[in-house]
């Protein structure tokens, strides 16, 4: 017979470094940095699932493009009010920003593609009439 087990509630270094596939060193970080804030047992940290959760939120933010100081200052303004319309329009803004700044770098993309099509195409001019 299976026991119902509870949700784990607790979690050390190595097991939110396993889960999120990210070296502890990159957890310190994020701590040192204030965005996790775990508890302390001696040496050992004791990392809740507010922890957990603001870690999955740092790296998801990460892989967006999102700095971590707009996490951070995410962060804040929930702590500081969770149910903040504030909020919301905060992280409104970031997105909006976060759109034009991808436009931006698409637009700049597309320029170089087409300047390299170009380079290469005098390249293979300037091939075929040498060898001719």
């Amino acid at each position: 017979m299976v026991e119902n087990q509870l949700p784990q509630t607790t979690y050390s270094i190595s097991d939110l470094s396993k889960e999120f596939d990210i070296t502890t060193r990159s957890i310190r970080f994020y701590e040192d940095q204030g965005l996790l804030k775990p508890k302390r047992r001696g040496q050992t940290r004791i990392y809740s699932l507010k922890d957990r959760v603001r870690l999955k939120l740092i790296l998801r933010g990460k892989r967006l493009g999102f700095s971590l100081a707009e996490t951070r200052r995410l962060f804040e303004l929930y702590d500081a009010d969770k149910n903040s319309s504030s909020q919301l329009h905060t992280m409104l803004e970031l997105v909006e920003e976060k759109k034009v700044s991808l436009q931006q770098q698409m637009d700049d993309i597309k320029v170089v593609l087409m300047e390299l099509n170009s380079a290469e195409q005098q390249c293979r001019d300037a091939l075929a009439n040498n060898a001719q």
